[in-house]
C-alpha cells in the first residue's frame, strides 16, 4: 500500500506568519484599545471583578504560547486559585483543597478580617501573570494596570491594615496554587519543550507523521503524564476509529471525500459553512484566542446573561477550567494512541494534490501538529457544553459575540437555542475548515461529554459548615 506523503512547506514562511501574528503593530494597538475599554468599564460589585479579569485574560491569551494544552492547564489553575481565595467567605460553596492531593490551603494563615474582593483582585493578578506564557513585552504592564485600577476603586476609604491583610491572603493562595502546579513536573517540562526531539511517531499505513521540524509532534506525552483534576484518561473510554483504507468505496475514503467536498464548497460559496468554519477556528496564535479560552469567552457572556452571583461565577469557572484541562489530557492520550492522519495529507495523495484547507488562508501551515482522532476542538466543545447544560439547562437563547467586530475572518455573532446545538456546530466546524474528518469530530464530542459528566458530579457544597 502507498504511504501518504506530506508536502514540505517553507519553514521560513511558517515562522514569518507566527512572528507577524504575535508582533504586528495593528494587533498591539487593538490590544491596547481593548485594555483601555476593560479598565474604563471596571465593575467592583458582585461578579464584576472576576468578569473583568477574565476579559483581560482572554485578550492576553491570544498572544500567549503553549496552546491549546498549556492554555487549558493555565485556565484550570487560574480559576482554582480564584475560587480558593474566596471559598472561606462563600455561603454555599467551600474549599476543595482536600480533594486535590498535594494541595493545602491553610486557613490559619488568613487574618481574622479579609476583604474578599481585594484578595481576589490580588490573586488574579498573580496567577494570570504566572500562567500565561511568553507574552509580547509590549503587554507587560496590562496585568498591573488592571490590578491598580480595581484596587483603587475597592480600597477607597479602607483601613491600611485590612488592605494589606486582604492582599496577603490573595498572595498566599496564589503562591499555594503556583507551588501545587509545579509539582506536576512532567507537564511543567513539556510546556518548556512542547515538541520534543525525543519523540518519533510510529510508522504505519494511515498514521499521522510530520514533514519538517516545525510540524513535529506537539505535546506527545501530555496524555500520559499531565495532571487531571477530576477524571483521568484511565477513567475515560474510547471508540476505535474507522479502519484506514485507500479504497474509493471504503467508509474511510468517504470520510476524506466529505472533507474535500465540504471544504471546497464552503470556500466557493463563501456562505454559512465558511462562516461556521472561521467563527469556531480559534487556531491562530496572535489572531484568535485558543479553543479552551474560547469557552471562557462564552462563559463570560453567560454569567451576564444569567446574572450569576460572584459565588456562582467562581464555582462555574472552576468546573469549566477542570473540564477543559481534563479534556486536553484525555484527547491527547487518544490522539497519540490511534495516530490518525490529517485529511490534508490523504487528500493530497489520493484525491487532489492541489487541495488547500480553509485554515490555510489564516495561517500558512495546513495541519495542526498532532494526530486528528479525536478532535481536540470537539472535545473542548462538549466538555464545556456539558458544564453549560448542567449550570443553565440545555435550552437557551444565547448569541455568541466573542469575535464581534473582527474583520480578519468571518466573525459575525451566531445564535443558538441549545448548548448542545452550539457544541455540535463547534465540533463539526472542523470539517468545512478542512482539518478533520467527521469521525474525529464525533469521537471528540462523545469524549467531551463523558468528561463533563464527571466534572458536573464534583460537589462544591460548603465544607465550612
Amino acid at each position: 500500500m502507498k504511504k501518504a506523503k506530506i508536502k514540505l512547506l517553507s519553514v521560513v514562511a511558517v515562522l514569518l506568519v507566527f512572528v507577524q501574528a504575535c508582533t504586528n503593530e495593528q494587533e498591539e494597538l487593538g490590544f491596547n484599545d481593548a485594555l483601555d475599554e476593560i479598565i474604563d468599564d471596571v465593575s467592583v460589585t458582585g461578579n464584576g471583578i472576576a468578569h473583568e479579569w477574565t476579559d483581560l485574560l482572554l485578550e492576553l491569551e491570544r498572544y500567549a504560547s503553549g496552546r491549546p494544552n498549556a492554555s487549558a492547564r493555565a485556565l484550570a489553575y487560574i480559576y482554582l486559585a480564584s475560587y480558593e481565595t474566596v471559598a472561606p467567605g462563600m455561603e454555599n460553596y467551600g474549599s476543595i483543597d482536600r480533594e486535590l492531593r498535594g494541595l493545602r490551603i491553610d486557613d490559619d494563615v488568613r487574618a481574622e478580617e479579609v476583604n474578599w474582593l481585594v484578595a481576589l483582585n490580588t490573586c488574579f493578578a498573580r496567577v494570570i501573570d504566572h500562567f500565561l506564557l511568553n507574552l509580547p513585552a509590549s503587554f507587560d504592564g496590562a496585568v498591573a494596570a488592571l490590578e491598580t485600577e480595581i484596587e483603587g476603586q475597592l480600597t477607597e476609604g479602607m483601613l491600611d491594615g485590612l488592605i494589606s491583610d486582604s492582599q496577603d491572603w490573595g498572595n498566599y493562595v496564589a503562591d499555594q496554587i503556583i507551588a501545587y502546579s509545579q509539582t506536576d513536573e512532567e507537564a511543567e517540562a513539556q510546556i518548556l519543550d512542547p515538541q520534543p526531539l525525543s519523540y518519533e511517531p510510529p510508522v504505519g499505513d494511515g498514521f499521522w507523521t510530520y514533514s519538517a521540524d516545525p510540524e513535529r509532534a506537539l505535546y506527545p506525552y501530555w496524555g500520559e503524564t499531565a495532571r487531571t483534576f477530576v477524571i483521568s484518561p484511565r477513567q475515560t473510554t474510547a471508540v476505535d476509529p474507522i479502519e484506514y483504507s485507500e479504497d474509493p468505496n471504503s467508509a474511510y475514503f468517504a470520510q476524506m471525500q466529505e472533507v474535500y467536498d465540504a471544504n471546497n464548497s464552503a470556500r466557493d460559496e463563501a456562505g454559512e459553512q465558511l462562516w461556521i468554519a472561521e467563527f469556531w477556528s480559534d487556531d491562530v496564535e496572535g489572531l484568535m484566542m485558543s479553543p479552551p479560552a474560547r469557552q471562557f469567552a462564552i462563559a463570560n457572556q453567560l454569567i451576564v446573561q444569567y446574572n450569576l452571583s460572584l459565588e456562582e461565577t467562581l464555582g462555574f469557572y472552576l468546573k469549566l477550567g477542570f473540564a477543559l484541562n481534563d479534556a486536553a489530557v484525555s484527547a491527547w492520550k487518544y490522539k497519540y494512541e490511534f495516530m490518525v492522519m490529517r485529511p490534508n495529507v490523504f487528500i493530497h495523495e489520493f484525491i487532489d494534490p492541489d487541495f488547500q484547507t480553509n485554515l490555510y488562508r489564516l495561517v500558512d501551515w495546513p495541519n495542526p501538529s498532532f494526530p486528528g482522532y479525536p478532535s481536540g476542538h470537539s472535545t473542548f466543545a462538549s466538555a464545556a457544553g456539558g458544564v453549560f447544560i448542567d449550570m443553565f439547562g440545555n435550552a437557551t437563547n444565547f448569541t455568541d459575540r466573542t469575535h464581534e467586530g473582527r474583520t480578519e475572518f468571518q466573525s459575525s455573532p451566531r445564535t443558538y437555542t441549545s448548548f448542545s446545538e452550539m457544541a455540535e456546530e463547534n465540533a463539526f466546524s472542523r470539517v468545512p475548515l478542512g482539518v478533520h474528518i467527521s469521525m474525529d469530530c464525533a469521537e471528540g464530542l462523545r469524549l467531551g461529554y463523558e468528561i463533563s459528566d464527571a466534572v458536573n458530579r464534583l460537589n462544591l457544597s460548603s465544607r465550612n459548615q
